[in-house]
């Protein structure tokens, strides 16, 4: 579950770690107070403006802006607030229809008085699942594309494994300060932040927390200016407060409405819908799409009860998507029966009645012969197929 930038900060700000204070505004007049009440605490007319939308790169598409003046704020609040925001990370890219921008972001200028004595650094946590550890990325240049520095110059970026049974340990944390190039109050401030912004990742159940750029003020205060922080939705059970920061308007709704169906949905680029029993399955199903020449439309996982109604709901959401061109369905049947998961592809496909995509049902395990004679006699227009490599050649055909 991925959280605002204001609602990420606060979480921080709970833990201790020091960040560019700001309020948030679901309106030009929520603006124009905030404004006002940064620019009394700060002492100055500069501020800045957020668009608040779960994407990196909203600087580039617009949604970042410095005013001077309460009369620069009303136009840059204005013409954020409602605007469909196209960032690198938004649904296709800068070329795609972006996100509508429903809330903004009036934060105080961290940079000032002296920019030019500020640094800015990259700071991430995330698990790396190989070394089985939390692992904190950090780099020099902050502000960036992270992936461009990994890429362009790898020897900026620097990690440190924290070993889940001693924990973040201050030796790390001073080293991390060295490596960035700090010294003195900005090297212990450093090492208190990181000590905290761990803090805060295992404490919140965390499987990211980024925070891009991390600033050193001209005083040497190290400050969170951008916070990104995604929350692990197996652990949201045991975070309720946390829970109830979700925004269902940023999320796919397909995928929502397959949350509440009990059904395990992820929206992709490709072609091919798939209706699979098991996650495992379904990652091989996607690969042999792939090897087909086909490319897989979504991750759905209708789980061991593969009944008529959730076959009937799976077929709903996985059309929703207007780029599918065929739907694959394949199960295994050990719990459940082929022959039932046959006669639910029937029911749901005559009860739907309008469905167009070509069908091809792949159904191995228990009763499967019975399953494919089902499928075969009933007059529909789905297609079966014994094999993994038939189904794959049918998608072939069916998709070309």
């Amino acid at each position: 579950m991925n959280l605002h930038e204001y609602q990420a900060k606060e979480l921080i700000a709970s833990y201790g770690v020091p960040i560019q204070n700001g309020i948030k505004a679901d309106n030009l007049d929520e603006a124009i107070t905030a404004y006002n009440k940064i620019c009394k605490d700060t002492n100055s007319t500069f501020a800045i403006v957020k668009a608040q939308i779960h994407a990196g790169g909203r600087g580039k598409g617009g949604g970042v802006k410095l005013v001077k003046s309460l009369d620069e704020l009303k136009q840059e609040a204005g013409n954020i607030l409602g605007m469909m925001l196209k960032t690198p990370q938004t649904p296709g890219g800068m070329d795609g229809e972006g996100k509508l921008v429903k809330k903004i972001l009036v934060a105080e200028d961290a940079y000032a008085p002296d920019f030019d004595a500020c640094s800015e650094f990259y700071v991430s946590i995330l698990m790396d699942r190989k070394a089985q550890k939390n692992v904190i990325v950090y780099s020099t240049e902050g502000g960036m594309d992270i992936e461009k520095v990994a890429e362009e110059t790898p020897h900026l970026v620097h990690k440190e494994w924290v070993d889940p049974q001693l924990g973040l340990q201050g030796f790390q944390t001073r080293k991390i300060g060295f490596n960035l190039g700090l010294s003195g109050v900005a090297l212990k401030n450093m090492s208190k932040f990181i000590a905290k912004l761990y803090a805060s990742y295992l404490g919140s159940d965390a499987s990211l927390i980024e925070i891009n750029p991390t600033l050193k003020t001209a005083d040497d205060r190290i400050v969170a200016v951008d916070t990104k922080i995604s929350l692990d939705a197996n652990a949201l059970y045991r975070q309720k407060d946390l829970a109830k920061l979700r925004d269902e308007d940023e999320e796919d709704p397909a995928e929502l409405e397959a949350e509440k169906e009990g059904l395990n949905y992820v929206k992709l680029d490709g072609n091919v819908g798939c209706m699979v029993n098991g996650a495992g399955l379904a990652m091989a199903t996607m690969d042999i799409i792939k090897l087909s020449g086909g490319s897989p439309a979504n991750f759905l996982d209708v789980g061991g009860t593969a009944d008529a109604e959730r076959v009937e709901k799976a077929f709903k959401i996985i059309l929703k998507d207007p780029n599918v061109k065929a739907i694959l369905i394949n199960i295994f049947g050990g719990i459940v029966r082929c022959d039932r998961v046959a006669q639910g592809v029937v029911d749901a496909y005559k009860n739907m009645g309008n469905i167009t995509v070509p069908i091809i049902v792949r159904l191995q395990g228990t009763n499967a012969d019975i399953a494919k004679e089902l499928i075969d006699n009933s007059g529909l227009e789905v297609h079966s197929a014994t094999l993994l490599r038939e189904a794959a050649d049918l998608v072939k055909k069916l998709v070309a």
